[in-house]
């Protein structure tokens, strides 16, 4: 088995602003980790397509949209307090969202190395250092197809706009497993889906230090709820910023390298063969997107003698959290 990354140099272009975390050197990071990594001709590199507008619009609205692409063409600045684009944001944001489908019509696993992040997005509003929403761009392409999609996301903080997309949708399956409190302080554990979609959201609030093994348990009541949706492909909103490395002032959650190409098997598990794609959102320590992004790809293509530059983790808080989530999760 082999996996493909889908790297577009666009994503290189995009401008936060100056100082901002979410930087180029992130992407290069993740690139020279996985470069590094010897896996040879189990990894293909590929350089993606870019979304069509048409693409963009299965989840944003059209004017959110232009906004974008004349906030880039005018030069840029600030979006929101948190949220940049620059010059050349608009064609990376397309490419970024564009891997992402590229991943889905070529049914193949893969890592999106990509950037700017998306699963803060909301249908009409940029925020949380994301411009498009990525994976749900893709998810609603698999869905339109008649796919049924899993979305996890273990980044740091909650995929806030993912779930408000997919919020009252039966053939999307949200599930998060974040810290909190954090940013964007949505999440609940209570949060579950409204209408057709009522069931399909699984939150897993955290709390600061929580380890692999609670991200196990997490995966534990993921599987028993996946039986029942049964998902034909997963798509993976992968934040390193639940590394215990990751240096932003408000994260503190206690992952490694080995513990993303646990969570990346146990995810890939769920799916078909081959229908696994895991796509970058935050992390902001280069060595630990380095190390981390290597383990995932290894994970993917099947590679159980690669060793991640760290080991699973174990000890942590968050049992209480996850046992929550489980009384509350319908489809549990």
């Amino acid at each position: 088995m082999s996996a493909v990354v889908e790297y577009p140099p666009a994503g290189l272009g995009h401008d936060a602003g100056p100082g901002h975390p979410e930087r180029p050197a992130r992407l290069r990071a993740v690139v020279a980790g996985i470069e590094a990594a010897g896996l040879g001709a189990d990894v293909e590199w590929v350089t993606p397509r870019a979304a069509t507008v048409e693409e963009v619009a299965l989840v944003h609205d059209p004017g959110h949209i232009e906004a974008v692409r004349r906030f880039s063409e005018r030069g840029g600045g600030m979006l929101t307090l948190d949220t940049g684009a620059g010059p050349r944001s608009w064609d990376a944001a397309l490419a970024a969202a564009g891997a992402v489908l590229d991943a889905g019509e070529r049914q193949r696993a893969a890592f999106c190395a990509v950037r700017p992040p998306g699963h803060h997005a909301t249908a009409g509003q940029a925020q949380g250092f994301c411009l498009f929403n990525n994976v749900a761009v893709g998810a609603a392409a698999l869905a339109a197809r008649g796919e049924r999609v899993l979305v996890v996301d273990w980044d740091a903080h909650h995929g806030n706009g993912t779930q408000d997309l997919f919020y009252a949708d039966d053939r999307v399956l949200y599930v998060s497993m974040h810290q909190w409190p954090l940013y964007p302080f949505t999440g609940g554990a209570d949060e579950t889906g409204t209408g057709p979609g009522a069931g399909h959201t699984v939150n897993f609030p955290l709390p600061p230090g929580a380890t692999g093994d609670v991200y196990q348990a997490a995966m534990d009541v993921v599987g028993r709820v996946s039986a029942r949706f049964e998902p034909t492909w997963a798509l993976v909103s992968s934040g390193f910023d639940s590394h215990r490395d990751d240096i932003l002032e408000d994260t503190a959650l206690g992952l490694t390298s080995g513990d993303y190409a646990a969570l990346t098997r146990r995810v890939a598990e769920l799916v078909p063969p081959g229908r696994c794609v895991v796509v970058l959102e935050g992390g902001y320590d280069l060595d630990a997107l380095a190390n981390s992004s290597a383990a995932v790809v290894a994970a993917l293509a099947g590679r159980h003698d690669f060793q991640p530059a760290e080991p699973a983790t174990s000890g942590g808080p968050g049992l209480d959290a996850v046992a929550t989530t489980t009384r509350l999760a319908p489809l549990a």
